[in-house]
């Protein structure tokens, strides 16, 4: 019995770190298939284009994500602490990224969102659609904390894209700056924004 190809998979773990760490635009067929150790001719017989890997990738990342997420964001774990904790894994996860590229990367899904979103409407809409599902996950933080009385807030949907804007804001600048710095204000920010006192 033959050995399943794991080729699909390198594809896809190699456009992720390759779009993270550079850009989509900067990115070729061929940057992909050296990266993942794959023949040109077997990245078309798993995907039609770049765009194809791209969705596919951004899928398997989204999907990867959320295991993560509904550990972070568990119904056992005090609201408020659910939000923080999740601040808290956005730096560690940019710590280690750091210490192996030498680089602060930043929010994948905003990075290429920023660059794509006027010129590839399925990349957009795909992008659009995983930030819509990971608000919604401090949406439910807020719902059951406002529910508890530690969060006073008479639009808890309003107030969870903010906090999100502003989790994805201090990425974005500790990218731009390349300063791990800028994210020491993610929990005092946060709390903040939801009114919580230490």
């Amino acid at each position: 019995m033959g050995r399943t190809s794991t080729a699909k998979d390198r594809l896809i773990d190699a456009m992720i770190e390759l779009i993270w760490i550079g850009s989509y635009g900067s990115t070729s067929v061929d940057q992909i298939c050296e990266r993942a150790g794959v023949k040109k001719g077997s990245f078309y017989h798993f995907f039609e284009s770049k765009t194809e890997l791209a969705l596919t990738a951004i899928e398997h990342g989204w999907v990867e994500h959320r295991k993560e997420l509904d550990q972070l964001f568990s119904p056992v774990v005090p609201p408020v602490e659910r939000i923080l904790n999740c601040f808290r894994n956005f730096r560690q996860e940019q710590e280690e990224l750091f210490q192996k590229h030498g680089r602060v990367l930043g929010c994948p899904i905003h990075s290429l969102g920023a660059e794509v979103s006027t010129v590839d409407e399925r990349l957009r809409d795909k992008l659009q659609e995983i930030l819509s599902q990971f608000i919604r996950y401090y949406e439910s933080a807020i719902r059951d904390a406002q529910a508890q009385g530690s969060i006073v807030t008479h639009d808890a949907v309003a107030l969870a894209r903010i906090v999100f804007a502003y989790s994805e804001g201090l990425l974005l600048h500790a990218r731009m700056w390349n300063d791990l710095g800028r994210l020491d204000e993610f929990e005092s920010g946060a709390k903040i924004i939801l009114g919580v006192k230490d």
